[in-house]
């Protein structure tokens, strides 16, 4: 790579491919059957143990009451400038009850799973909920909405342990550093590389007749190698998640993209202040679309706390803009069954052309809306943002052509988005773009809009999708933001 700042700005354009689909680390034979290894107890025992709960519930007179014990395990290793800096196992484990005394609801929990403890946290939750006020839309789910049994146990492929041992992990978090260290000689320092291998599974049951729970797990790879020196210096970083370790991008694909990453940053600076087109990168842009699942969402919306209030059936994105939601994408990291209520869950379109058909409801939120739940306690199910405009060509390349002249962000700082107005500002960084080509890296700089006039402003959607989480979207241009800078 040669040493001018254009040819280090290019590389985020350049290298994108080859990160997000890099060889892979050695595969392990896979089973259809998967135990649950490495667990300490078992879906037995912890069905006894709601069981439990439930019936110490009942016992103290409780009309309704939940109950969920779950255990979680899992190793992560860091390392820094070539040694070996933390290694950490965690196993944690809780049960957690909720027990309505008409409608007064009380919850505690514990991590004590003999019958006596169990007991004691009942009794504990049962003694709130007496002397909690009434909330006419506090209850358990309505039996129309439960999951119905034979879909509990739909098999969406999420669990594969990853048996790794600590001195494996700290050679492949190594290894990734390594990779990153030796791109360049300009990469002069690292904030260090890690690994992490984590599993849980639950169960979960309630007096109204659900039964359901399942185990899952999320491995990944990352590093955050440092560019240049003194005032000078720029971070930047890369990493790999996923649920199965033989689908990680290898260690040494994410040490060197994020290499890649910090070099472009330098000899960044400052631009004047000014309104331009913005091109968000596909992970930011999955910030985006966090910020509008939160506006879309229950507990916004009945505490009138979203800019969206009353957004049913209106347009807030434009027309060439759907926003589909999956909970049965095999393997998918927002996949399930049922929500945290037991409630069924489905495909479905959130937002069609522009117009939210929709919105993100539990039990709770639903009733305080006087609507139906979507089965959305817990959260969003793998979404996904299309525009009927992109073609498979798409990619950053070729949304750099569309930006024009503008800013390509890379990098956000800050919260800044006041969900009650939709005004948004964020401290960024990213590239100045001229003719559809990177001209340098700027950094120290501000955007700024409301959100309602940035959705609306979309005007392309990159086929560069990354998956971010439950989310997936490609890069997102913007027609107009203001920019704040020298």
């Amino acid at each position: 790579m040669k040493n001018t700042p254009r040819a280090a700005a290019a590389a985020p354009a350049v290298l994108r491919d080859a990160a997000s689909s890099p060889p892979s680390i050695p595969k392990r034979p896979r089973s259809s059957a998967k135990p649950l290894q490495g667990f300490a107890y078992s879906r037995a025992f912890f069905e006894s143990r709601v069981d439990a709960a439930l019936k110490a519930a009942h016992k103290l007179g409780a009309s309704d009451a939940a109950a969920e014990v779950s255990e979680a395990c899992g190793l992560s290793v860091s390392v820094r400038n070539g040694a070996l800096e933390n290694v950490e196992r965690n196993r944690d484990k809780g049960l957690s009850v909720t027990v309505y005394c008409g409608q007064r609801r009380g919850n505690a929990s514990t991590s004590d799973f003999s019958d006596a403890a169990i007991k004691q946290t009942v009794r504990a939750a049962y003694d709130i909920a007496r002397f909690t006020a009434e909330d006419p839309f506090a209850s358990l789910p309505d039996a129309a909405d439960m999951c119905p049994e034979p879909d509990r146990s739909r098999d969406l492929d999420l669990f594969y342990p990853w048996d790794l041992d600590s001195e494996t992990a700290t050679q492949i978090a190594l290894e990734c550093e390594a990779a990153a260290l030796s791109v360049d000689k300009r990469i002069t320092n690292s904030e260090g590389g890690a690994v992490s291998a984590q599993q849980s599974h639950f169960f979960s049951a309630h007096s109204r007749g659900f039964r359901g729970g399942f185990a899952s797990s999320r491995h990944s790879i990352s590093v955050s190698p440092i560019a240049g020196k003194g005032s000078k210096m720029q971070r930047d970083g890369w990493y790999s998640s996923m649920r199965r370790a033989e689908d990680l991008a290898s260690p040494q694909a994410v040490g060197r993209y994020a290499a890649e990453r910090a070099l472009s940053r330098l000899n960044a600076r400052k631009i004047p202040t000014t309104q331009c087109p913005v091109l968000f990168e596909s992970p930011l842009a999955a910030g985006l679309l966090g910020t509008l699942v939160q506006a879309l969402s229950g507990g916004a919306l009945y505490r009138k706390s979203s800019f969206l209030l009353d957004s049913l059936g209106k347009r807030v994105l434009p027309a060439h803009i759907d926003l589909m939601e999956d909970p049965f994408v095999i393997g998918g990291k927002g996949s399930s069954p049922f929500d945290d209520e037991g409630v069924r869950v489905q495909p479905r379109q959130v937002i069609e052309a522009g117009r939210v058909q929709g919105y993100f409801l539990s039990s709770y939120t639903a009733r305080k809306l006087g609507m139906a739940t979507t089965g959305n306690a817990g959260g969003s199910h793998n979404l996904v943002l299309r525009s009927r405009q992109t073609r498979a060509g798409d990619d950053l390349e070729a949304m750099l052509q569309k930006l024009g002249s503008g800013l390509f962000v890379t990098e956000l700082m800050g919260q800044g988005v006041n969900y009650v107005t939709g005004d948004y500002s964020r401290g960024a960084s990213g590239f100045w773009v001229e003719g559809g080509r990177i001209a340098f890296p700027v950094q120290e700089i501000t955007i700024a809009g409301n959100m309602k006039t940035i959705f609306k402003d979309i005007s392309a959607v990159g086929a560069d999708v990354y998956e971010y989480g439950a989310k997936s979207v490609g890069s997102i241009l913007v027609n107009r933001m203001k920019v704040a800078g020298s």
